[in-house]
């Protein structure tokens, strides 16, 4: 390869799982692997547009995704096509695989969402985390999961936040 020639930029599938069932899948641009955090840059993969009434995740929008092998979690910051960063939508999770080109996670229900100017943190899901029944049938997992997002909404109020991301 000439010295002007660029390298190939490496992809990998995000595999979205959700109660033994694949959510979503598509395809993202490999930014980092570090050995326990993985860094991929995708399009809003959605179909149309969701509205959740405090965020809009729309065609256009760049999430850059951050996923652990060490951690229930996963952060995403959303920026709107014009660049301007609308927040980070936090996924509790089981520890991320990475498997050849493919990135598995499984959802666990919970969520967190942090504004780009920090003053709007929300619990998310927390209904459907109890109908799952995780507490019932896993739970260590359960625990897990309670305990991530509790630490992911320390971090949102009270700092620590971007150092996740740094």
């Amino acid at each position: 390869m000439s010295a002007n020639s660029a390298e190939p930029t490496a992809r990998v599938e995000v595999v979205l799982v959700k109660a033994g069932r694949t959510k979503i899948r598509y395809p993202a641009e490999l930014l980092a692997d570090d050995g326990v955090r993985i860094s991929v840059r995708a399009p809003w993969a959605g179909e149309g547009v969701r509205d959740f009434g405090f965020v809009r995740f729309e065609a256009g929008d760049v999430f850059t995704e951050h996923y652990w092998r060490d951690r229930w979690y996963s952060v995403k910051e959303v920026r709107a096509g014009d660049g301007t960063v609308k927040g980070w939508y936090c996924d509790i999770t089981r520890p991320a695989v990475r498997s050849g080109t493919e990135l598995v996670v499984e959802d666990l229900d919970l969520d967190l969402w942090r504004s780009a100017d920090g003053r709007d943190v929300r619990r998310l899901d927390e209904d459907e985390f109890a109908e799952s029944g995780l507490a019932e049938t896993d739970p260590e997992a359960a625990s897990a999961a309670v305990a991530a997002l509790d630490e992911l909404e320390t971090r949102a109020r009270q700092g620590g936040f971007e150092d996740l991301l740094a």
